[in-house]
């Protein structure tokens, strides 16, 4: 049986600003933005009284989901570490990191650490560096492979 990934979810507390930082920064295009009916999302996700608005973004052959709930109205915000169970990050392949930098920060994302040089495994030679979008907590890595 043939097992893909459809996508990956994750939830902003602004919707608008998210899919404008996606689009801008990283290159990703909308292909749907709709509210989905509360009783579905409740169902889906086990969240009473959820209500959400969607957008789906694709780069390439990557798509993500934006998810930007309105209620309930209690609502956790949730920053781990990365290295604490459950966190998460999405990775981007930069061309040129000084510049992709320069437009994360502008936005902006804040550095978590310090930008290093890869020096084993798959990515030796790259340059990486971990952000954090203080808005909502999302970790993004930013690559940039070796030349």
């Amino acid at each position: 049986m043939l097992i893909t990934v459809n996508h990956t979810g994750i939830t902003v507390k602004n919707l608008d600003r998210s899919e404008a930082m996606f689009r801008d920064l990283f290159g990703f295009k909308t292909f749907s933005r709709a509210s989905r009916d509360p009783a579905i999302i409740s169902a889906v996700t086990g969240v009473d009284g959820a209500e959400v608005e969607i957008v789906y973004m694709r780069n390439g052959a990557v798509d993500i989901e934006l998810l930007c709930y309105s209620a309930p109205a209690r609502r956790h915000d949730h920053r781990p570490r990365p290295c604490d169970l459950g966190s998460l990050h999405i990775a981007m392949n930069v061309e040129d990191m000084d510049v992709a930098l320069k437009n994360a920060l502008s936005w902006p994302l804040e550095i978590i650490g310090k930008e290093v040089q890869i020096d084993a495994g798959p990515n030796t030679g790259a340059r990486i560096i971990y952000m954090r979008n203080p808005e909502d907590g999302l970790i993004i890595e930013m690559i940039q492979r070796p030349k």
